[in-house]
Order: structure tokens, then C-alpha cells, then sequence
């Protein structure tokens, strides 16, 4: 086991899968030669060559529609799209051909790409640098959506993603790539040398796609997130010292929801917590299936701390960032409820 960060993770994850299968190709914009914006394929053209880790241009749709025609072909591609919000000029091509490709074709063909896109607020980036789309993609059917919270689940989660013949939509949230921290935003994120976690098998390995994990066993209060607001969850809930149940999703589609609804008939409460904007967020569709399926059970009225139904703002990322603070009063909030 060795230490890494969540950059290092990945890093690790697209070599592995790159050296065991020679039909895995990355690329993206500024991958190669640079290793990328936040360098997670830093080394790999050097190791693998121009004709697998692939320059590509400023052309998100014609990274994309590459990428499908290779997969389509007997590729595994991998391409990054460099910021999640940059993701849109391609959204027709993942919408319209790839998510569909294996219903139209009735089954014949089929392209296992996976889009790498780091999402997420936290570092400054204002409205074009911090969103998190990935309720936008959970709606449309054919896609499996991802979003890990630590290194250990990154590099399993990613293996997983190369090797399923599904294509996948690999989301990275940005605030912790550089390692975990106390669940204050606006404290920077520790140094991984000095923070003890993140042991990650240096070979091969997968965690499963569609499986939610329990990062905390609780028995008064259920919380439900996933990606940078796990963190967040832990912090609140030493603060408050509440025994609360914590539940990482980590795969948002498809959604693990025994996991999630075992956990809130024990507890009979339930914060959901995310990043991305309240309304029509992915919370939405958890609580709305919590409720169904926990219904006789709730002791208090299903509770979402989220963004604010706003673009994301530069002068005012704080304030819109959901926090310790914000889920430290939604959780007392909650507990007060008879």
C-alpha cells in the first residue's frame, strides 16, 4: 500500500489499465506533454507514447465524438475534458450517440469510453471553473455516473469504469484532489504528508460500479452525499455529536438505493447533503425515492443542504459552498424534530 492523493490515484489507476490493456488510449487538452491542468496524466505520453496519450484541440464535442468512433472500433478510450463546465459543447454527442448507441444499434454495437472531468467548487475558479453537472447526466438513461470522495475509491472506481463496456461519466471533485480536509472550505486542504490517509494498492484492483459505501455507522440520523461534502459530513457530525449514520454514494447512476433506504428505515432520519445547485439537484431524486421507500418510517421530514440556486459565484464562494457550518445547523435542525 502506498500513500496517494486523489491526483496521484488516478494517475496510478489510467497506467495500470494502460500497461495491462494496450487498447486503452487517453486524450484531452494539454494531457500530453503538460500531464494535464491538474496533471493526473502527468508522465503517461512520455511512457506510452503520442499515440496513445493524444493532444487533442479546443474541441470538447470533437473530443468526445472521437472518442465514441474509437470506442465503437475495439478502443477503450479515456478522454478528459478539462473542467466540468466545459463539458457542454460535447453534451449532444454524449446525450444523442453515446448514452444511446447500444439501444439503437439493439445491441451490435456498443463504445466503452469513459470522460474523466474534474467538477466542483473550492478553489477559487468562479462560475466557469466550479460546477457540478451531475444531476444533469443521472437523467438521461445509458450512462453510468460516477463521483469518488477519496484515493482508495478513485483508482478502484476508475478501473472499474475503463473495464465496463458501459460508457461512464468519471466526475473528480476538485476541492480534494490534493488530499482530505477538516470540512471547512475556507481552510485549504491539509498536506497529504501530514495526513495519514489514503493508502492505495500501487497494482490493479476494482471497487464496483452501483455500490454505495457506509463511511459511518450510525443509529439516530442518516446523511447522504457523495464527492467533497463527505468530508464535510464527517466534520459536522464530530462537531454536533450526533451518532449519525454517513452514506457515500459514489455511484450516482446507478443509484445503490438498498443501501440508502436499509440505513434510514434504521435511523428514521435523513440529510442529503451535495455541492451542486438545490433544485432539481440529485438530491432531489434520492429523497423523492427515500420517501417512497421509508415512508412509515421518517420520523422528521427528509432535509437537503446544497448550493444555492444561483450561478456559482466567485466574491461569495463561501457563502455558496455547503459547509461545516451549513451542515452542522441542518443536522441540529433536523435532531430537534419530534
Amino acid at each position: 500500500m502506498t500513500q496517494m492523493n486523489m491526483i496521484e490515484a488516478i494517475r496510478s489507476a489510467l497506467d495500470v489499465m494502460m500497461d495491462k490493456d494496450p487498447n486503452v488510449v487517453l486524450m484531452g487538452e494539454d494531457i500530453g506533454y503538460f500531464g494535464g491542468v491538474f496533471r493526473c496524466t502527468d508522465g503517461l505520453q512520455r511512457k506510452y507514447g503520442e499515440h496513445r496519450v493524444i493532444d487533442a484541440p479546443i474541441s470538447e464535442g470533437g473530443i468526445i465524438g472521437t472518442a465514441i468512433g474509437m470506442g465503437v472500433n475495439g478502443l477503450r478510450p479515456v478522454p478528459e475534458i478539462q473542467f466540468a463546465d466545459y463539458i457542454y459543447p460535447g453534451f449532444d454527442q454524449i446525450v444523442s450517440e453515446l448514452a444511446r448507441l447500444r439501444y439503437r444499434s439493439c445491441g451490435e454495437f456498443f463504445s466503452p469510453v469513459t470522460i474523466r472531468t474534474p467538477c466542483g467548487g473550492g478553489i477559487r475558479g468562479g462560475q466557469t471553473h466550479s460546477q457540478s453537472p451531475e444531476a444533469i447526466f443521472a437523467h438521461v438513461s445509458g450512462i453510468r455516473i460516477v463521483m469518488p470522495s477519496n484515493p482508495y475509491d478513485a483508482k478502484g472506481l476508475l478501473i472499474s469504469s475503463i473495464e465496463s463496456d458501459d460508457p461512464v461519466v468519471f466526475f473528480e471533485p476538485k476541492r480534494i484532489y490534493n488530499g482530505p480536509f477538516d470540512g471547512d472550505p475556507e481552510k485549504p486542504a491539509v498536506s497529504w504528508a501530514s495526513h495519514p490517509k489514503g493508502e492505495v494498492p500501487e497494482g490493479h484492483y476494482t471497487v464496483p460500479l452501483g455500490e454505495a459505501e457506509i463511511v459511518r455507522q450510525g443509529s439516530e440520523l442518516t446523511i447522504i452525499t457523495y464527492g467533497t461534502l463527505v468530508h464535510v459530513a464527517i466534520a459536522a457530525v464530530e462537531e454536533v455529536g450526533v451518532d449519525a449514520e454517513i452514506i457515500d454514494i459514489r455511484s450516482i447512476a446507478p443509484l445503490d438505493i438498498d443501501t440508502l433506504t436499509e440505513s434510514v428505515n434504521k435511523t428514521g432520519r435523513c440529510v442529503i447533503a451535495h455541492e451542486a445547485t438545490r433544485f432539481a439537484g440529485f438530491g432531489a431524486e434520492i429523497a423523492a425515492r427515500v420517501q417512497k421507500d421509508c415512508f412509515y418510517n421518517l420520523e422528521a421530514p427528509i432535509s437537503r443542504i446544497a448550493g444555492w440556486d444561483t450561478p456559482y459565484p466567485h466574491a461569495f464562494e463561501w457563502q455558496y459552498f455547503p459547509g461545516k457550518k451549513r451542515l452542522v445547523a441542518g443536522i441540529r435542525n433536523m435532531m430537534e424534530v419530534e
